[in-house]
């Protein structure tokens, strides 16, 4: 059996930074699915693909041309499409907003859920997203699903924007938060919420260390 750790939860959770770590400490594979639709609403954009043109995004999915590669010492995954390295332009907001309306139509999701589920490879994998837990690796051995107060969240989002060089303020970035959260949570397909036997963790005022330290110890138990 090929173990799997999901980690899921909103935005600004910190989802990213403690599956890589914990993929680090494990040894195991990564997957980003967040970047899978951030790189698929770049890819439809470039080639001017409509958001209803579904047969068109259907075949886009299946013939994506996207890698990822992280490099010792690197603390997060180089994303490569089309054999160019893009993942700065994964992290803006615009970007965020076109993934989440992509993530919307159930058959692109159904396309991409197969993509995802191939990462599922010795010697174990994590996978960090918003509906790993429910839906892509619903029979994962260990599931976290994080939280944090939306205030909080909307200033970690903003903080990464500026790390980046990209502008940004703190009501247009809450308000963004507000407007992702509610479309994930009431979407159709694979809407967001804990696994019924996920662990739980409210990241507002923990550290890294100290919610990697809950996630080691439920792999361990």
């Amino acid at each position: 059996m090929i173990p799997v750790l999901t980690i899921d939860g909103p935005s600004g959770v910190g989802k990213g930074t403690i599956a890589y770590i914990m993929s680090q400490k494990l040894h195991w594979n990564l997957l980003d699915s967040g970047a899978i639709y951030r790189a698929f609403a770049v890819a439809a954009t470039n080639r001017d693909i409509k958001i209803d043109n579904v047969d068109d995004l259907l075949k886009l999915a299946s013939n994506l041309d996207l890698k990822f590669h992280s490099d010792p010492g690197q603390n997060n995954l180089n994303i490569y499409l089309d054999n160019v390295e893009i993942s700065a332009e994964l992290r803006t907001e615009k970007t965020a907003e076109l993934a989440s309306n992509y993530a919307m139509i159930g058959p692109l999701r159904e396309s991409l859920l197969i993509r995802q589920q191939k990462f599922k490879q010795l010697p174990g994998l994590v996978a960090d997203g918003r509906d790993m837990g429910t839906v892509v690796f619903s029979d994962a051995p260990f599931k976290v699903f994080l939280t944090a107060d939306v205030e909080e969240r909307a200033k970690r989002r903003l903080k990464q924007l500026h790390d980046k060089g990209i502008t940004g303020n703190i009501s247009h970035t809450l308000e963004e938060v507000h407007k992702r959260d509610e479309r994930d949570a009431n979407r159709k397909h694979s809407p967001l919420k804990p696994a019924k036997d996920a662990l739980i963790i409210d990241t507002t005022n923990l550290t890294i260390n100290e919610v990697v330290t809950k996630v080691v110890a439920l792999v361990k138990a």
